[in-house]
């Protein structure tokens, strides 16, 4: 019989899912995970999230918290080890605000033109490169956004590795070099390895592996 852990829905690639995964493992908030292929969603995350995106994280009383920020949260208020919330927590989650509205519809538009009907995405990524200059000013003189690292930073880092990603020599040819420390050096961290190993997609009756590792990589 399995262990009464919450449940987690992620898909690793996810930049929602991975900043609620850097929460939870850094909380020490043990789950039971499922992977998702977001092309053949399960019917289980689909009855608690009719919204059917990923993370969903559903606690041992029902609860079903379907936002990536919530699920930060959570964990967060249960467990903050390393002071993710210490510090100016209205100004971090202004910021991660601007990630996740302005900054996150220039991405999606620079990296998805096609579904936008756009010729390509130039013109988004010039917008979002505004939002990477003023990242780089806030690094300048310090390793992450406010200092030690944060919520912000966690909840902030994977889409600028997505937004990087897109053409990543591009990236690394631009002008920001606090920018791109900051994100080499959470990159090729411990605690983003402990949360990137890869898992078989979840089917009804698999096996679901325990959430965070009890062994960070490199740790």
């Amino acid at each position: 019989m399995a262990e009464p852990y919450p449940v987690l829905y992620s898909f690793r690639r996810c930049p929602y899912a991975m900043r609620a995964r850097l929460a939870l493992a850094v909380s020490g908030q043990t789950c039971r995970l499922r992977e998702v292929v977001l092309r053949d969603k399960p019917s289980q995350m689909l009855e608690i999230s009719p919204k059917a995106t990923v993370p969903v994280l559903q606690l041992e009383d029902g609860t079903v918290l379907e936002e990536s920020r919530d699920i930060m949260d959570w964990a967060l208020g249960r467990s903050d080890p390393e002071n993710w919330l210490a510090g100016d927590v209205t100004a971090m989650r202004a910021l991660v605000d601007e990630c996740d509205g302005p900054f996150k519809q220039t991405l999606d538009r620079y990296k998805y033109p096609n579904r936008y009907d756009l010729p390509d995405g130039l013109e988004y990524r010039a917008k979002g490169l505004v939002f990477l200059e003023k990242l780089n000013t806030l690094l300048d003189g310090k390793p992450n956004l406010f200092g030690e690292i944060s919520y912000a930073d966690a909840a902030i880092f994977p889409f600028i590795r997505q937004f990087a990603n897109t053409d990543r020599a591009w990236f690394d040819g631009l002008d920001l070099p606090n920018l791109q420390r900051w994100l080499a050096t959470h990159l090729e961290g411990p605690l983003f390895a402990s949360i990137m190993p890869k898992y078989a997609q979840w089917r009804a009756g698999d096996e679901e592996p325990l959430f965070p590792s009890p062994v960070i990589p490199g740790a």
